[in-house]
């Protein structure tokens, strides 16, 4: 299966899109309610209908960055944000891989997931390239294991080999504040450069 913009651009123009929970989840919300510095640069990979986008801004965030490799959700970004000045939300509709840029944070919710398991190794390098010392990688992976993929699950030892080469993991536990749907499925991570 080729996981391109033809077939995640189907997905949005089916709207076969089982992921979408329609608003800004509960943790991802909680978190950034916590913090102060609203001029940190934010990228959320993969962002789909960018409801935390959309949260970010009403909080007052000034510096966040979308990217997705459809090019028809990304149209429908541009029109749903059109009224925002450019400079304080910038929407790029390419392969997550060859973004260059540099982070505070990463926010993860769903992306991870979406891309096939051989390229996570890939993905955790990247997102270290991208971060800024100190930046953190803040989000949600599943905490278990789907029959057949997208999404694609995995464990917490997966995940804390995966990435304990690059990051210090200050957190990753089970996630307590889940969304009802996805309740004792999600692990909350928070990983520092």
């Amino acid at each position: 299966m080729n996981l391109d913009n033809e077939y995640w651009s189907s997905r949005y123009i089916e709207n076969s899109t089982g992921w979408d929970a329609g608003i800004i989840t509960t943790p991802l919300k909680e978190y950034i309610d916590q913090l102060v510095d609203k001029d940190i640069a934010i990228l959320i990979p993969g962002c789909g209908n960018s409801y935390e986008a959309g949260y970010l801004l009403q909080q007052g965030f000034t510096n966040i960055t979308v990217i997705d490799i459809s090019t028809f959700l990304c149209k429908k970004l541009e029109i749903k944000f059109e009224a925002l000045p450019s400079s304080r939300l910038s929407i790029i509709c390419a392969d997550f891989f060859d973004h260059a840029g540099e982070y505070d944070l990463v926010i993860e919710q769903t992306f991870f997931c979406a891309i096939d398991p051989s390229l996570r190794n890939r993905y955790s390098e990247k997102i270290y390239q991208l971060l800024k010392p100190g930046g953190k990688l803040v989000g949600l992976f599943f905490n278990r294991v789907f029959a057949a993929g997208p999404p694609f699950g995995g464990t917490e030892i997966e995940y804390r080999q995966l990435f304990q080469q690059r990051f210090t993991i200050a957190t990753m536990e089970n996630c307590y504040n889940s969304i009802v749907s996805r309740k004792d499925t999600e692990l909350f991570v928070r990983l520092i450069k």
